[in-house]
């Protein structure tokens, strides 16, 4: 049976039983604290915890899910996966323990040819927890054989969301595999022979206080009861298809076998290989399914974790021999296997490919360069007899994106060990100071502070900023650096204040906070620096109190900088022109990866494989500033999300928006539209003007534009007439003759230069007769050939000259060349060549050159034979030419 038919019969049984089938919700978390959805539960989360009002009370779904705690773990056993599918029932206040313990089975245990999957109920088993007879009794009256029924306690069979909120007892369904797999006795004697499919959770309690799985309080009952269930997918599949493991079913061994074509190897052979088969299968599928969802590969978050899947993909295939490009083969075999049951991918798939190859070239150049830089490391642990340093795996890592598995792997090969401890240590610094940042962004005030004023709040924070920039306020809550939430607080100080009502916009989506002033009717002065939500619905201003006493009850008024709030008014609206713009000059798929609305200034990212023409983004720049001149007018309105979402709203991936949403609606015919929190202008002509000022690379498969907006837009053209103005005069030319004009002047000094860089190489030329006959003069046991040759032209004209020299001197007496000068970019270079005699002494080039280099200030390497170097202080070059006379003559 097919994974996609396993599938299509769960929802349909249940669509059956009365229940709504919804589709998967996208992998990007809704929760802004995980990165992917990471369970089938997840998008009914508002459900459960009575935050939002389910479509209908009974629903089915089978979700898509990424965990990435256990990637390195992929492939090493057979129960490690990134992406998989959770089934899923669900009950909210409906039905409780009887039907879904029914439910269950009868879809496990009906014959295929009725529907269901036609396990044998002598191979199911089931745990339950200590104190629920109930679920017992309802498994016995369904024909579970009690022989197969185990109990377990809290740490295996409670379930919480692992804070406050609905909790109840488990009941997990297993299928016993045969005495082959293990000893016999159940999941309790071995879940390795007995395989959970199935975990049925009965929340009936609200929980508080969770500290771990054991520790926690029980509220009480509550009033609706709701059921969440969860069936791994891929687990029923290797079952039902009678394989070993995950990874030989039909929607990922066909992976594997396009692997194994590459790479000329037979899955099954050698355990090693079989481990690398495994990720690729794994990560070419997780992969193809994140970036479906519009992630694309980044040096952040959820682009960071799918760069490193496609990265164990390429570096597995490369362990497996393969030095060819792979993506463009394994890709489309993914693709082709998971079309059954998600058809959207033939929509996506063109910009997928196009950002997953782009990965791949980039990597691949990664692996060139890194590979250099490493085998440096190598060589300098080899001469000391060392390991190579952490703090050079940590810089291939960080710098080069070379993960520290390859190090390890092309460092073993060579007979070197890793520092890996000193590598971990930095690693280890480096998360520090990232958490300490992160802490430094909130003022250094731990969550919990946050999670406490607002338990205390009455009401919800009115946020009034869309139509009032003053408010009068009362201070519910002050919170100090190292003290936390205190009653009062005395100038100077830097404070962070909680008010009941504001103004203030708070920093989201992209848009820069509000900053003003608050005044306490007591007399004290606050200037608001910052404002954030460093937890959901808690507006938090960042405030320096320059005068008096602030005291919390505080009657105040919060004023904002409105010209601040203009600016950024506009260049948020300026955004949205941007984008749609964009989405008409390039296409649908030029969707929004992130914004900066800055005052008169924008930064917007945007997905697309390469660089958009010239013409392109003149285009886009030309349409936002005709829309300007028509004054679109703009518009914000709250609605239900599905209702704007048919309206045909943009709206931003990994943004969590609830049952009413705002949309910001330019022109009244819905030119652009998106769901949006910020603030804008009200009609477009108040912005003035856009300039797009760059547009470049920030990732593979993602844009950025750079804009200034309004006033900066003026100033930037001011600039432009004044710059034309000036070259105009030093030209001697008008403003339009001033393309051709300099074009003629450049192509002058480039033929001067050209003339004069052959006047240099002639020059060179002509020093090698002396050169080699002060060689073959010498009474020097080694022959030794300096020259300070002054301007060179070219380098390959010096590289050419240090050969010639090196090729009229005998083999038989040992020579070493090293001749320096100043290049074409007035940088000092220096070029040494040592013939066999010299190396037979001991003498290398690519050591010469490196003592010499850094007295130039610089640095410098290659072969033993010939080396090349440079630096920054030509001055310094007759010191390093003695100096590397004296070191070969053994001065």
């Amino acid at each position: 049976m097919r994974t996609s038919e396993i599938a299509n019969r769960y929802t349909g049984y249940f669509e059956k039983q009365g229940h709504l089938v919804l589709p998967s919700a996208s992998l990007i978390s809704p929760n802004p604290t995980t990165l992917f959805t990471i369970a089938g539960m997840v998008p009914f989360v508002p459900y459960l915890l009575g935050e939002q009002t389910p479509p209908k009370t009974r629903v089915t779904s089978n979700q898509k899910c990424v965990r990435t705690l256990d990637i390195d773990e992929v492939g090493k056993t057979t129960r490690h996966g990134t992406f998989f599918q959770m089934l899923g029932n669900f009950s909210f206040g409906d039905y409780f323990k009887e039907e879904a313990i029914h439910y269950a089975w009868e879809l496990l245990t009906k014959p295929q040819s009725e529907g269901g999957y036609g396990f044998d109920t002598e191979k199911l088993w089931v745990t339950t927890f200590t104190d629920d007879e109930e679920a017992r009794a309802i498994w016995r009256n369904e024909g579970m054989d009690p022989e197969h029924m185990q109990v377990m306690g809290m740490e295996d069979n409670f379930w919480t969301m692992g804070g406050p909120g609905p909790g109840g007892p488990c009941s997990e369904i297993y299928v016993d595999r045969g005495p082959q797999y293990g000893k016999e006795g159940g999941p309790i004697a071995d879940e390795n022979r007995y395989t959970e499919i199935w975990d049925l959770v009965f929340e009936n309690y609200e929980v508080d206080n969770v500290k771990s799985k054991t520790d926690l309080h029980i509220v009480g009952e509550l009033a609706n009861k709701n059921i969440d269930t969860g069936m791994g997918l891929e687990r029923v599949a290797y079952l039902l298809q009678g394989k070993e493991n995950i990874y030989e079913t039909d929607e990922m061994f066909p992976v594997i076998q396009a692997a194994e074509k590459l790479s000329g190897l037979t899955y099954g052979e050698k355990e090693e290989d079989d481990v690398r088969f495994r990720v690729v299968a794994d990560h070419v599928r997780s992969a193809l399914m994140i970036m479906s969802d519009g992630v694309r590969p980044s040096n952040e978050g959820r682009g960071y974790v799918l760069r490193r899947l496609l990265r164990r993909t390429m570096r597995s295939m490369k362990m497996l021999g393969v030095q060819e490009e792979v993506l463009p083969e394994l890709l489309p075999v993914s693709k082709s296997v998971m079309n059954a049951s998600y058809p959207e991918l033939n929509d996506s798939f063109a910009d997928i490919e196009n950002a997953a190859y782009g990965e791949e070239d980039a990597f691949r150049r990664t692996l060139d360069n890194g590979t250099t830089i490493l085998d440096v490391a190598v060589n300098k642990a080899k001469a000391s007899g060392s390991a190579v340093s952490g703090a050079d795996a940590f810089a291939l890592h960080d710098t080069y994106g070379f993960p520290i598995e390859l190090t390890l792997e092309m460092a073993s090969e060579q007979g070197v060990q890793v520092d890996e401890d000193a590598f971990r240590s930095l690693m280890a610094e480096q998360k520090a100071r990232a958490r300490a940042d992160a802490l430094k962004k909130r003022g250094n005030v731990d969550l919990s502070v946050y999670d406490d004023v607002k338990k205390s709040l009455e009401a919800p924070i009115d946020f009034l900023g869309y139509t009032d920039m003053s408010s009068r306020s009362r201070v519910l809550g002050i919170v100090v650096e190292g003290q936390g939430s205190v009653p009062a607080v005395t100038a100077p100080a830097t404070v962070e204040v909680i008010l009941d009502r504001t103004p203030f916009y708070a920093e989201a989506g992209g848009q820069l906070a509000d900053q003003g002033e608050i005044l306490s009717d007591d007399g004290a002065v606050l200037e608001v620096d910052d404002v954030q939500k460093p937890i959901k619905d808690l507006i938090v201003h960042q405030c320096r109190l320059v005068e008096g006493t602030l005291t919390v009850e505080s009657a105040v008024t919060a004023k904002i900088d409105l010209e601040r709030r203009g600016a950024i008014a506009r260049s948020h609206t300026a955004t949205h022109m941007v984008h749609k713009a964009l989405r008409e000059e390039l296409g649908p798929q030029a969707t929004q990866r992130g914004s900066e609305d800055a005052p008169n200034r924008l930064r917007f990212d945007f997905q697309w494989a390469s660089a958009p023409s010239d013409q392109a983004m003149n285009a886009v720049e030309a349409r936002v500033n005709e829309r300007l001149r028509d004054n679109l007018s703009v518009t914000a309105q709250e609605m239900k999300f599905d209702d704007a979402i048919a309206l045909g709203a943009m709206h931003l991936f990994g943004e969590k928006y609830g049952d009413v949403v705002r949309v910001v609606t330019i022109g009244e015919d819905g030119w652009s539209r998106e769901l949006c929190g910020g603030t804008h202008v009200d009609f477009v002509g108040k912005i003035g003007a856009i300039t797009v000022m760059s547009e470049s690379s920030v990732g593979t498969g993602v844009r950025r534009v750079d804009a200034v907006v309004g006033e900066k837009a003026y100033d930037f053209h001011a600039r432009e007439h004044a710059l034309v103005s000036q070259l105009s005069d030093v030209m001697h030319a008008r403003p339009d003759e001033l393309t051709d004009r300099i074009a003629t002047l450049m192509e002058k000094l480039k033929d001067a230069d050209r003339k004069l860089a052959a006047l240099y190489e002639a020059q060179l030329k002509a020093q090698i007769p002396a050169l080699v006959k002060s060689a073959r003069e010498t009474t020097e046991e080694v022959a030794v050939v300096t020259a300070n040759v002054g301007q060179f032209g070219t380098t390959d004209a010096l590289r050419s000259a240090v050969m010639e020299v090196r090729s009229q001197l005998s083999q038989d007496k040992p020579a070493v060349i090293a001749l320096a000068g100043v290049g074409e970019s007035g940088t000092p270079v220096i070029i040494v060549a040592v013939n066999d005699a010299a190396r037979e002494k001991g003498l290398k080039a690519g050591d010469l050159v490196r003592e010499a280099s850094k007295m130039l200030g610089g640095g410098g390497g290659g072969k033993p034979d010939f080396a090349q170097g440079g630096g920054q202080d030509a001055s310094q070059i007759p010191a390093a030419l003695e100096n590397l006379t004296n070191t070969v003559l053994g001065r």
